[in-house]
């Protein structure tokens, strides 16, 4: 019996997320894994081969990324110039055979937890190029005419920013979590992982600056979960002192450290018309 998900000390793992990794890996299917950027979707998969003492394979897919190179390249123009050269291994095609991240995952001495991490970023045709391989378990190598055929359906772990919808023959195959953005408690648990023996009054004013800023109405990029642990990396190597959070100006909205927590000129110009306009109200 496989052992069971229930996060790690590195990883605070909510119910519900525990039960879909647990379904997935039981069904043995994709867990497709969405939510906004910063929630640990990657991380996830990692934190799931540590707890099942599973080899992690990674597939970190790019606009450029075909399906194809996920199974194996044949790399022709190398064995083109090996030709030219008089190379011997020019004679056994196989030395120009590139295994993908499949081919290593189907293949792999124990069972693998396979990450296709942000499978959104590819063309829209990308899921459906590989549904089959991922159902059947095995793929063909038109140049060596030989068969890849898994050894044990891999535990895959599929993470996606929502930027394209994914096709709905790929989604009926998957078992679906969207991780939510963590409520004051999980994240009050995340912070003391990384943070052992932290002042809870400063995690308390803290996650009042943080989730204000979220609620901020037309902010770009709220805020993520790493973000504010750099914020709070930054404040305590700042040796900040807690009123600096505690008396919050009104006239100055951007708090101490920004540059942690804002990503972009749009996001701090807002926060300065708000600063200006709270200025204009208390004249």
């Amino acid at each position: 019996m496989m052992q069971r998900f229930e996060g790690t000390q590195s990883y605070i793992a909510t119910d519900d997320l525990k039960v879909a990794v647990n379904a997935a890996v039981t069904l043995r299917r994709p867990l497709l894994v969405k939510g906004e950027p910063g929630t640990g979707k990657t991380v996830l998969a990692q934190e799931i081969a540590t707890a099942l003492d599973a080899p992690l394979i990674e597939w970190h897919v790019k606009s450029t990324t075909k399906a194809q190179q996920g199974l194996y390249e044949y790399d022709a123009v190398a064995r083109l110039r090996d030709g030219q050269l008089g190379d011997e291994r020019v004679h056994d095609i196989r030395n120009y055979i590139r295994r993908g991240k499949l081919w290593e995952a189907f293949t792999s001495e124990r069972l693998p937890v396979l990450l296709i991490d942000e499978i959104d970023k590819a063309d829209i045709e990308f899921p459906n190029d590989l549904l089959q391989e991922l159902d059947r378990m095995s793929f063909d190598v038109y140049e060596t005419g030989e068969r890849v055929t898994a050894r044990e359906r891999p535990v895959v772990v599929i993470t996606s920013n929502n930027e394209k919808e994914l096709p709905d023959a790929f989604l009926r195959r998957c078992f679906f979590h969207y991780i939510r953005f963590p409520d004051r408690e999980t994240m009050s648990a995340i912070i003391a992982v990384h943070f052992p023996g932290i002042q809870q009054r400063l995690v308390k004013e803290a996650l009042d600056v943080f989730y204000d800023l979220r609620d901020v109405p037309g902010l770009k990029k709220k805020p993520s979960t790493s973000e504010l642990l750099d914020w709070l990396k930054l404040l305590l190597n700042e040796d900040m002192p807690l009123e600096v959070l505690q008396d919050r100006d009104p006239t100055k909205a951007i708090p101490p450290l920004h540059g942690a927590l804002l990503k972009n000129e749009a996001d701090i110009m807002l926060f300065e018309r708000l600063a200006f306009m709270a200025r204009r109200k208390g004249t």
